[in-house]
């Protein structure tokens, strides 16, 4: 009896808590569409359309067919806007070129619009860059200092007015200084690079300084002995020999040695594009080096400036990316395998700059030629998103028309 009595009243309880406990509300369902303003604007960019598939059984774009949901969340990226407006500007460019193209027999013909070099207009101090910079590219300026030269200036300007890289270099009896940065519309100035270092040791312009770019030092500076020699001419930055009668030497930090500016004579200053940053050789001796910052990467140069107190003698831009002509007996080496009926073990992804022609070529006959690539066990394809510059979006369609060469991606 007792143990039906305990049975009967941990069910009374168990039936009383039940009805006091609050009911619960149904879960709202999940939405992908926003209420804020992102979601409203977003799906109706204009030519925002012209990025979907069009009503024919295409197989074009679509990549942004699945990235509708996407512009619709209110947490999208505060990018995703100004990235679809520049991508649908560059597809209608595109698109607008390739049917010039196809109209012109002869366009073909012309051969490739990405040069390896380019000469710069020596009286206006300026040299186009077609298809921008890439890994190993430099722009080579010979000139000389006019009489009671103050300054000069080298700019690498992107298409969208970007100052991918701005060089000052002021000449004056206390010194050679060179300050380099760069300017988005984004972000507005970043913070000013000096060689040698002006301000406290301690600064973090200083820890900057200490840090290698591509293996080189920032700064290539060293204390010595700096003597200002005024015959007919005035050096800067000479080499810290013994002084004359009459000379008092000064202890400053200082360039290295060969870094000299005879004014009236002719020197040799070039800026180059490495893996992680700019640098700039005068008379062949590295003295600084400037890391890429974002928004400020090399493809994005279309022009370089020279400016200031410079007479130009030569101002050359080489080195430059250049798209490869594929004869066809070469496509059915180098095109990658169809996919096979069998699952694939290996999916590689390889994303790369629109410009980087000789890289993907590269790839394309070295390790894509390995077995487990030829044979569907390891499928790679390229991904690629199309380039501010009208001329390299034109060799990345041409390319991308080799049968499974190429994914290509507008974003």
């Amino acid at each position: 009896m007792r143990k039906c009595s305990g049975v009967l009243l941990i069910f009374t309880l168990a039936v009383v808590l039940l009805l006091l406990s609050p009911s619960p509300s149904p879960a709202p369902p999940p939405t992908t569409a926003a209420t804020g303003p992102v979601a409203h604007l977003l799906p109706s960019l204009p030519g925002l359309s012209d990025l979907y598939p069009p009503p024919a059984n295409s197989t074009a774009q679509l990549s942004w067919g699945l990235l509708r949901p996407l512009l619709c969340r209110s947490d999208a990226l505060p990018g995703t806007a100004t990235g679809v407006l520049e991508a649908a500007d560059a597809w209608r460019n595109l698109t607008l070129a390739v049917a010039a193209a196809a109209a012109d027999e002869e366009g073909r013909a012309q051969g490739p619009s990405c040069p390896a070099s380019v000469e710069g207009d020596l009286g206006a101090g300026r040299a186009g860059i077609p298809c921008g910079l890439a890994e190993g590219a430099a722009v080579t300026v010979v000139g000389v200092p006019r009489e009671g030269a103050a300054r000069f200036m080298v700019e690498m300007v992107g298409a969208g007015g970007e100052v991918v890289l701005h060089v000052n270099v002021s000449l004056g009896a206390a010194g050679m200084l060179v300050e380099q940065n760069s300017w988005t519309p984004q972000e507005g100035w970043g913070e000013w690079e000096r060689c040698p270092q002006v301000g406290d040791v301690g600064s973090s312009n200083s820890s900057l300084q200490r840090s290698l770019v591509d293996g080189l030092v920032r700064c290539n500076e060293k204390m010595g002995s700096s003597i200002i020699q005024e015959n007919n001419s005035t050096m800067i930055n000479v080499n810290g020999n013994q002084p004359g009668d009459g000379q008092r030497p000064k202890e400053r930090s200082q360039l290295s040695g060969s870094f000299s500016i005879v004014e009236g004579e002719p020197f040799t200053i070039t800026v180059w594009a490495g893996v992680e940053g700019f640098h700039i050789t005068v008379n062949g001796q590295h003295e600084t080096s400037f890391a890429y910052r974002e928004w400020s990467e090399p493809w994005l140069i279309a022009e370089v400036k020279v400016s200031g107190d410079l007479e130009l003698l030569s101002f050359l831009a080489n080195g430059l990316p250049v798209s490869e002509e594929i004869d066809m007996a070469s496509v059915a080496l180098l095109k990658a395998p169809p996919l096979p009926k069998k699952r694939a073990f290996l999916l590689v992804g390889v994303f790369s700059t629109g410009n980087n022609f000789k890289r993907r070529m590269a790839l394309r006959r070295t390790w894509m030629q390995y077995e487990a690539v030829r044979s569907g066990d390891v499928v790679v394809r390229f991904f690629a998103g199309l380039h501010k510059s009208e001329q390299v979006n034109m060799e990345l369609w041409r390319e991308a028309q080799l049968p499974k060469l190429f994914l290509q991606s507008t974003s």
